[in-house]
């Protein structure tokens, strides 16, 4: 990657609302989609339709063989993974759009504690306060003892922490394979660890609900391809504060399509966050352009 590339920061931020945008509307899919099927069902439903985008990959990735070392962070990833998709899943049922979003806004907070402990990475006080911070922040959006706590909340809380060890987990992987083939292994596990609990629970289900999952399936994709090409242009301290995007079209999205009102509490939190984490991740690529001429990409 040459500095040209990661010297845009306009077309960075082009990207990144588009990122956004795709983001709010798989989070709009599913929460219309609703109640029609178990959370496990649609997770798998929507992950089955992946492994059929990228089966020409797969072919290909599984004729090469793994290591059995690989094989168990395969493994690994796609049980952490599956747990926070159903969890994630559930909440989209349970709460509005905007109180996903912004809790959900904790994944890189749980990703730096966990690549503290597990990694050696080190806590210094940025972290530490960027942590206390956010956990602030999920306080703001919860105001636990000031409303009720719905079971919601606690899954996508609960998703939140899968999400990051699943995270954690791809971290690792790239040490041993492409980020291509961690993508496109991880729709793989994740859609065969999913397919027992989805079978039990299995209900009838109609067309049309799985061409909603199909559709969840190529807008996320989208999604995760915009915010790549968006790390290309620029480096992450550029796009980073406009992940609060997401919250703002949730927040409208929640309003305008299923009568949710604008809670603001969720909004001051999650700016909380994001400010946290923004500010950590700018003040470590300083650190890092201090070390060395040439400052790759920051990682939480």
């Amino acid at each position: 990657m040459n500095g040209i590339e990661q010297n845009r920061p306009m077309v960075a931020l082009a990207w990144m609302f588009g990122t956004t945008l795709c983001f709010t509307l798989v989070n709009v899919i599913v929460h219309h989609v609703g109640n029609t099927m178990p959370p496990a069902q649609s997770a798998f439903i929507r992950f089955l339709w992946g492994v059929v985008f990228f089966a020409p990959a797969l072919w290909r990735l599984l004729r090469l063989g793994f290591t059995p070392q690989v094989w168990a962070l395969f493994g690994l990833r796609g049980v952490f993974h599956s747990c926070a998709v159903i969890l994630w899943f559930y909440a989209m049922t349970r709460i509005p759009i905007a109180d996903v979003t912004a809790i959900g806004y904790l994944n890189p907070i749980v990703v730096t504690v966990g690549g503290a402990l597990l990694f050696g990475e080190g806590l210094a006080w940025r972290r530490i306060v960027a942590v206390g911070l956010a956990l602030v922040g999920a306080l703001i959006i919860l105001r636990p003892g000031l409303r009720e706590i719905d079971p919601g909340h606690l899954a996508q809380l609960g998703a939140a922490i899968f999400f990051g060890a699943a995270y954690l987990a791809a971290k690792r992987l790239t040490s041993f394979v492409t980020a291509t083939t961690v993508v496109a292994m991880m729709t793989l596990v994740v859609t065969i660890v999913l397919a027992p609990v989805a079978l039990w629970v299995w209900v009838p289900v109609g067309v049309v609900d799985v061409a909603w999952m199909g559709a969840v399936a190529v807008v996320a994709t989208t999604g995760h391809y915009a915010m790549t090409r968006a790390f290309e242009a620029a480096p992450v301290t550029v796009s980073q504060p406009a992940v609060f995007l997401q919250l703002i079209w949730a927040s409208l999205a929640g309003w305008l399509l299923f009568a949710e009102p604008v809670d603001p509490y969720v909004i001051v939190g999650g700016a909380v966050i994001i400010g946290a984490i923004s500010y950590m991740t700018w003040r470590e690529a300083q650190l890092k352009r201090r070390v060395t001429p040439v400052a790759n990409q920051t990682k939480l």
